[in-house]
């Protein structure tokens, strides 16, 4: 594991060096505090935090706050409030609200994060321009226009060629297979301020540089009470604490998202107890305030790191660097890391995810942090993005939707014996969905009182949450219409309000209730109210399947009676899925897919038996030729799962099937499988099992292609192959990189170019 993590401490190295500068420039802090910061961040955060990969050091996203603290308390009483942030955050992870901090809304997040960078680049771009920033955005702006007429010209220059090298390195051309060459190695930030100091050197050119102290802790002094009002200097605690704990919680989710197989998943709560603890001693030491950066952690994950020992060592080549090289580093001009700040400053300003936003109807919220940010700070910013986030939520909450769909007159029914019809009736279908409260009582009213007497009402109630208001008021309805000789049907789509308040059961929903999702397992659904005799400890597996299909019907069948009705006749799946017998596989919940969708044959270990075996087999060459020859399917799947038995058998070899003959024989397919197993090195932390279950995916691909016919088909470009992974203990897919042989992350958004990059992957 240590031939990945030091290759990676060095690039995580090589972006936190100007990073760590830069913000510390930009803050108002001495220039030692950014690389005291990045050390603490990497050693201490490294060691005690919950997230293996993520690389913490001083973030661009607390600069504002920070400024803003050193311009009024000073940057001695800046270090105490850091401190005690540090001491604040370990108490909130020693109480395990880590998650807490994440119900932040994300356009909140985003949003003020924009907000720091518009405050960033407003800031840097002066020193750019040869000046110095004002104390306000504002200021910034309104002395934009004198510093770029009185601009300094060597200034100017070296900023512009940080930001040219800044931009060009990122668009070097990838490799043969995409995955970059020797270049994209190197972090962008390293030969852009590289380059900028040069020139500077060799041009001679007179341009404020950075200035350390003669020992990285030379200049520093005990931190220093702040003076000021307590609220005031409480509300900079907590701030600092919040802001850091909730920009370092989201990083590490996101890394987690990302991480490598076999690396363990992310502990909030002790990654919030690292973060504290870091924080407490960068206050002590003088260093500026720590978070989880997302560009130090993204690399870090890039070049390979398999372990927090990646993180340690990066701190401690800051410390090496910080202690012998405070000359090289004093080259470094001011101008530079400004414009490396200003970059960074755009790049916090997403787009793409203003987009997101949008779509989810978020954009108020981001927009309104991002301008409060701005306009009245940082702390002012956000508390007015979390009160709009409020308003908006309250808004949906209270968001009711009434239609009638359907009012069709249908033939009245006559009684035998009775004189004659009273003439047609009329079929009444409303629909009421969102949150069904006080609120819209009147709403849903005003539509059922148009309901003519003795009509047929089929009452639709998709409501997320129904108040006992709204209850009193249908029912109401229900009970009066019902008496004028009418009829009421009411179904309810998710949660059974109406009939739980009905039968007087007011209990909330359980996970064995009626209302449970259709895909838990039955075990989960068995205690129904309206079928006690389910109940039973000895109650037959048939009586179990009957119930299903009794909720199928119920619940199920009318919804899919349309889409089932056009498959009637036809079936145009788009993918052959081969996979498992394994009962905790089941395709269409891991695939998101219905019916029609997917071709499946499933078989025990979703082996493909290889062209001419001598242990014949056509059932899954059967099922290939029809899906590509009769149904012209493209793509086929193979997915294997974690813990599966038949590759346990196969380890074992084969001593615990021994009485089970056919299986035995069908199991040889898997013998090539067990030989690609044999002749692989293990990877450490991964068990031998999940490597044969991986191993074997890759092994099947490779027996399709064994198959004439079908390898011309897929040289051709008329067929793709596809590999994936289940894993069982998350719950989690991930899809075969066939340039790497190694299972890689489905990403959360298709990249542009999906069609292309999905060819790369398989």
């Amino acid at each position: 594991m240590l031939r990945r993590d030091l290759p990676a401490s060095f690039v995580v190295f090589l972006v936190a060096i100007p990073l760590s500068l830069g913000i510390a420039v930009a803050s108002g802090a001495p220039i030692a505090a950014g690389l005291i910061a990045a050390i603490v961040g990497g050693v201490v955060a490294g060691l005690l935090g919950g997230s293996p990969l993520q690389v913490s050091g001083p973030a661009a996203g607390l600069t504002v706050i920070v400024a803003s603290l050193v311009q009024t308390y000073g940057w001695r009483a800046t270090c105490t409030i850091t401190a005690l942030a540090g001491l604040l955050q370990l108490a909130l992870g020693a109480a395990k609200v880590a998650r807490t901090a994440l119900a932040v809304s994300p356009a909140v997040v985003h949003g003020m994060l924009a907000g720091v960078g518009v405050v960033l680049v407003l800031a840097q771009v002066h020193v750019v321009l040869g000046g110095r920033s004002q104390h306000s955005p504002l200021s910034n702006v309104r002395e934009l226009p004198g510093q770029l007429i009185s601009s300094h010209s060597h200034t100017v220059m070296l900023g512009l060629l940080t930001i040219a090298v800044l931009l060009a390195w990122e668009r070097l051309p990838k490799g043969v297979n995409g995955t970059g060459t020797a270049l994209h190695w190197i972090p962008a930030p390293l030969p852009a301020i590289a380059l900028a100091t040069l020139t500077s050197w060799v041009l001679g050119w007179e341009t404020a540089r950075v200035d350390l102290p003669d020992t990285l802790l030379g200049d520093w002094q005990a931190p220093a009470l702040p003076h000021g009002r307590l609220p005031e200097i409480v509300g900079a605690v907590v701030s600092v604490a919040v802001v850091a704990a909730v920009e370092s919680l989201l990083c590490s989710v996101a890394i987690d998202r990302a991480r490598p197989q076999g690396v363990p998943r992310a502990d909030l709560d002790r990654e919030l107890l690292g973060q504290g603890a870091a924080n407490a001693a960068s206050g002590l030491l003088g260093g500026l305030p720590i978070a989880g950066v997302i560009v130090r952690s993204t690399a870090n994950v890039a070049a390979g790191a398999r372990s927090r020992a990646s993180t340690v060592m990066h701190g401690f080549w800051v410390l090496v660097l910080a202690l012998s090289c405070g000359p090289v580093i004093e080259q470094v001009p001011l101008a530079a890391l400004a414009a490396l700040l200003v970059v960074l400053g755009v790049k916090m300003i997403d787009t793409a995810r203003v987009r997101d936003l949008r779509h989810h109807r978020e954009a108020p919220a981001y927009f309104a942090t991002l301008i409060g940010v701005v306009l009245l700070g940082l702390g002012e910013g956000v508390l007015l993005g979390i009160g709009i986030s409020a308003v908006m939520a309250l808004r949906r909450l209270t968001r009711l939707s009434v239609r009638v769909e359907q009012a069709l007159s249908i033939p009245a029914r006559v009684s035998p014996g009775s004189p004659g019809g009273k003439g047609p009736a009329e079929q009444w279908h409303v629909i009421v969905e969102g949150t069904l409260t006080f609120l819209g009582v009147p709403k849903v009213t005003k539509v059922l009182q148009q309901v003519p007497a003795g009509a047929s009402v089929d009452l639709d109630l998709n409501v997320d949450f129904m108040d006992h208001a709204a209850f009193e008021a249908i029912h109401e309805w229900r009970v009066a219409h019902e008496r004028q000789c009418g009829r009421v049907d009411i179904d309810e789509v998710h949660e059974g309000w109406y009939e739980r308040a009905v039968t007087g059961d007011m209990s909330p929903p359980r996970k064995s209730s009626p209302n449970a999702r259709w895909w838990a397992p039955w075990a989960n659904r068995r205690r129904r109210h309206e079928t006690p005799e389910l109940d039973a400890p000895d109650v037959s597996p048939s009586a179990l399947l009957l119930a299903g299909v009794r909720e199928y019907h119920g619940r199920t069948a009318r919804l899919v009676r349309p889409i089932m009705a056009e498959l009637a006749f036809e079936q145009k799946p788009e993918h052959l899925f081969i996979t498992c017998v394994d009962s905790r596989v089941v395709p269409n919940i891991i695939t998101a897919s219905g019916p029609g969708d997917l071709f499946i044959n499933r078989n025990v270990g979703n082996l493909v038996p290889r062209f001419g075996s001598r242990t014949q087999d056509d059932s899954v060459a059967a099922t290939v030729e029809y899906a590509t020859n009769v149904l012209d399917i493209r793509t086929i799947t193979i997915c294997g799962h974690s813990n599966c038995g038949a590759m346990a058998a196969l380890l074992a070899g084969g001593t615990e099937i021994d009485h089970l003959p056919a299986l035995s024989r069908w199991l040889k397919h898997g013998n090539h499988s067990l030989a690609r197993f044999l002749a692989t090195e293990p990877e450490d932390g991964v068990p031998p099992l999940t490597r044969l279950c991986q191993i074997n995916v890759i092994q099947q691909l490779d027996n399709l292609l064994t198959y004439p016919w079908l390898r011309n088909r897929v040289e051709a470009g008329k067929l793709e192959l596809v590999g994936l992974y289940l894993d069982l203990e998350s719950a989690e897919v991930n899809v075969l990189d066939r340039s790497t042989q190694s299972f890689v992350p489905v990403p959360d958004e298709a990249p542009d170019g999906d069609s292309d990059n999905a060819r790369a992957l398989t």
